[in-house]
């Protein structure tokens, strides 16, 4: 049973972050990279609703079972690319923050493979991906209802 349900929240609150994330859909980066970003960040804070989103996002997408049960331990297998991998370390640092500046060593291995206006557009996936982690973590939306545009 949620803390919080949809007539509680603030009219205009959602309808405001979903005009961010169309702004990041519609950015130059790939959806099913946007939604490893979701899952990553999702899986990182514990936010069972949005593993759950996220995983059945990417399954619509095409994703493979090996590399969604794998995500969790991304560092220690072969399946993601390099490209993936940066994004990867570089989501793992953001989320996590250490109140310390994100290592160069991340941030130019980022460079390696996005421009920086890419780099923006991972920056604020991860960013908004954690603001509604931490709103349904308060909330407590249960999990296991989210249905992917079929």
């Amino acid at each position: 049973m949620a803390r919080i349900t949809y007539q509680d929240i603030p009219n205009g609150m959602f309808e405001h972050l979903r005009t961010i994330e169309d702004f990041i859909t519609g950015s130059s980066l790939n959806q099913q990279l946007i939604e490893i970003i979701r899952l990553r960040t999702s899986q990182k804070n514990g936010c069972a609703y949005c593993v759950d989103m996220h995983h059945k996002e990417l399954k619509h997408l095409g994703e493979t079972d090996l590399r969604l049960s794998s995500l969790c331990v991304w560092e220690d297998t072969p399946y993601f690319t390099e490209e993936e991998r940066a994004v990867l370390y570089f989501t793992d640092a953001l989320t996590k923050l250490n109140r310390k500046p994100i290592p160069d060593t991340i941030y130019n291995e980022l460079l390696s493979f996005y421009t920086k206006e890419e780099i923006c557009y991972i920056t604020l996936t991860i960013s908004q991906s954690n603001t509604w982690n931490r709103l349904m973590k308060t909330f407590e939306f249960t999990p296991g209802n989210y249905k992917a545009d079929e």
